[in-house]
């Protein structure tokens, strides 16, 4: 932890009056440039809560999407915002009772609607975090929350994975497919990956049985079916990949449109149901992630580090596209 940061942490635990924090914020909706430093207020620790010395978070899709207004019926609250959901860290403060102590390593993923990991400070849930052991890295835990809780409820819970299971995964070298290519082998699944060409090797080595390149091969007009097609990419649709889905095969989406969650409420009781996926936060799915992690199931891919202070340009990465793995944020 860096010396300020450090310094910040022990105001916070002897409760010092007036503390703030930097925090990097926007006022209102817009491209990346809405983004700047300011300083806040370090946010208080309420009953049942753990307050974090963040040390990295990740950039998600979702993050630019809200920053634009994309979604902005769905957060009707003010300004300024501190977006990103992703934290690493160390518990600065929390409870004499809680299952943490004040420098236990940490990862979370923040139940707040607003975010708020982008600062140096972020306070979430104790039913949200989970202790990462000293092997992980603290990029590494940050690039995991969001995406592989993504990936792994996607999966197991909407998907119904298991072993033996006909898999498709559609934007296999993103950062959430590249999870759940992984949740999806140790799972005991056979995996299908879809991505570009560029990827074929690296979608290989994460452990796909084979790989479709999808600018020369649709799969939804393929002669093989799939029990599940998880469309991480959100570039195809339900009415588009049901012909490839066996009987009783689902299809799942991450992208929380209005036509998507029609097509949730019209199919879901038929024998071919699609679903769209918004990951909840949740502390086993975190401590099963670390779990897969540990055992050497579930490796992080990192496009690009960037410091806190260049979140815009970090922003800006994730709009223009990765094409494997996660850009993540380090404090310090």
């Amino acid at each position: 932890m860096s010396t300020q940061l450090e310094r910040s942490a022990s105001q916070a635990r002897d409760g010092s009056s007036n503390q703030t924090m930097t925090a990097f914020v926007y006022d209102d909706y817009g491209n990346a440039d809405v983004l700047h430093c300011a300083k806040l207020p370090i946010p208080d620790r309420l009953p049942g809560q753990i307050l974090i010395a963040v040390e990295a978070s990740s950039v998600n899709p979702i993050d630019y999407r809200l920053r634009s207004g994309e979604m902005k019926g769905l957060l009707p609250f003010g300004f300024p915002r501190i977006p990103g959901y992703d934290v690493a860290g160390t518990v600065a403060d929390c409870a004499p009772d809680a299952p943490f102590g004040r420098g236990d390593r940490v990862m979370a993923f923040l139940d707040h609607m607003r975010g708020g990991a982008c600062a140096e400070f972020a306070v979430c849930a104790i039913d949200v975090a989970a202790k990462i052991p000293d092997s992980m890295q603290f990029a590494d835990a940050a690039a995991i929350p969001l995406a592989g809780t993504t990936a792994l409820q996607s999966l197991r819970d909407h998907g119904k994975i298991a072993a033996g299971k006909r898999v498709l995964i559609n934007g296999a070298s993103g950062g959430v497919g590249a999870f759940a290519v992984q949740i999806a082998k140790a799972y005991g699944a056979h995996v299908t990956a879809v991505a570009s060409s560029d990827n074929e090797s690296f979608c290989m080595e994460l452990g796909a049985d084979c790989f479709y390149d999808y600018e020369k091969v649709d799969f939804t007009k393929s002669v093989e079916h799939w029990d599940l097609i998880f469309d991480a990419a959100g570039k195809s649709g339900y009415f588009d990949s049901r012909d490839v889905l066996n009987e009783h095969g689902r299809y799942v989406s991450t992208e929380p449109d209005a036509k998507g969650m029609l097509m949730t409420l019209l199919t879901w009781p038929l024998s071919k149901s699609g679903k769209v996926m918004l990951a909840k936060p949740n502390a086993a799915d975190l401590r099963e992630l670390i779990r897969l992690h540990e055992l050497g199931n579930l490796k992080v891919t990192i496009d690009r580090r960037y410091p806190m202070n260049q979140v815009a340009d970090a922003h800006r990465r994730v709009e223009e596209g990765v094409d494997r793995g996660k850009v993540v944020l380090v404090n310090g």
